[in-house]
């Protein structure tokens, strides 16, 4: 599908794409670079990708792909440092979740003769590093890419089938919309997580052996989203934090109408409230976007194809 793709960055995300590509025969060569020199040896020992450079400029030269699976804060950045170095037709998307301001950050720099769509794939785990990786991590879980007005709709409809061979299912949109749509869905949720662990460590009178010895399933679940990269998620709600502020607003009423009824003793507000929100958690499952299996070893499509 591309002759060579070159990945920005090589932690969870970068090397799942990489892992997914080899094994879907994406592209002819894979190129990575990360801005820690460890981190380049720890990708070249793993043997991946084809080649790992030093510097992004070099990473992107001659790439008909190139992904920046980076914090988002860093996209503007180097999209200037990559410009002069692409290759005229190129493909340039990142994996960032927040769509809006990477757009309007990479834009500024980028030539008219690339290509630039943004895309997040909605998916993840708590580690981080180049270890982290895993091929089956984007199967069955949606990739939402966020083209420009006017861009190119072979270019979109490329990057689509792209994300679709690693297993994703492709939903477009506008960059305003999805930042709204994942204000709800994934940052506040990571807001409350990082707040209710916080809360736990410095309650006085319960010490730390107890939180740990003592967590329930819904604490574990709440401290595996808030073990997520700290650098990333302090980007993203400074990057999209308008969004953010809006949906807090709304978590915030909705709380206190729940603390008024807890107040109150009013059992009927409180069954109903939990009713709701349990129908929501079961359309999920039905969808298939969450089920007992872990996400590494889920099957890929490709890989159920009969045995010539």
């Amino acid at each position: 599908m591309f002759k060579r793709i070159a990945l920005i960055g090589f932690g969870l995300i970068g090397g799942s794409i990489a892992r997914g590509a080899r094994i879907q025969g994406l592209a002819s060569e894979i190129v990575a670079t990360a801005r820690s020199a460890a981190t380049r040896a720890r990708v070249a020992e793993l043997g991946i990708v084809d080649r790992v450079l030093e510097s992004n400029a070099e990473a992107v030269a001659g790439a008909d792909l190139v992904i920046l699976c980076i914090p988002v804060a860093a996209s503007g950045d180097v999209a200037r440092e990559i410009a002069p170095h692409l290759a005229p037709g190129a493909i340039v998307s990142d994996v960032g979740s927040v769509k809006g301001s990477v757009l309007r950050a990479m834009a500024e720099h980028l030539p008219a003769n690339v290509h630039l769509i943004p895309a997040h794939p909605v998916a993840g785990t708590e580690n981080s590093g180049p270890d982290s990786g895993f091929a089956e991590l984007f199967i069955n879980r949606w990739c939402i890419l966020t083209p420009p007005d006017g861009a190119d709709a072979d270019a979109v409809e490329k990057l689509a089938a792209f994300w679709r061979g690693l297993g994703a299912n492709v939903e477009i949109m506008t960059a305003d919309h999805h930042d709204k749509v994942l204000a709800v869905t994934s940052h506040l949720p990571h807001l409350i997580a990082y707040t209710i662990v916080g809360t736990a460590e410095e309650l006085e009178g319960v010490t730390r052996s107890e939180v740990l010895k003592f967590s329930a399933g819904g604490f574990r679940d709440f401290t595996r989203i808030a073990a997520s990269d700290p650098t990333m998620w302090r980007d993203v709600f400074l990057t999209n934090k308008d969004a953010v502020l809006e949906m807090l607003g709304e978590f915030q009423e909705d709380l206190s109408k729940l603390t008024r009824a807890i107040r109150r003793g009013d059992g009927e507000a409180l069954f109903d409230h939990f009713s709701r929100t349990r129908t929501i958690r079961r359309g999920i499952v039905e969808i298939g976007q969450d089920e007992a299996a872990p996400d590494f070893g889920r099957k890929h499509a490709a890989l159920q194809r009969p045995a010539e």
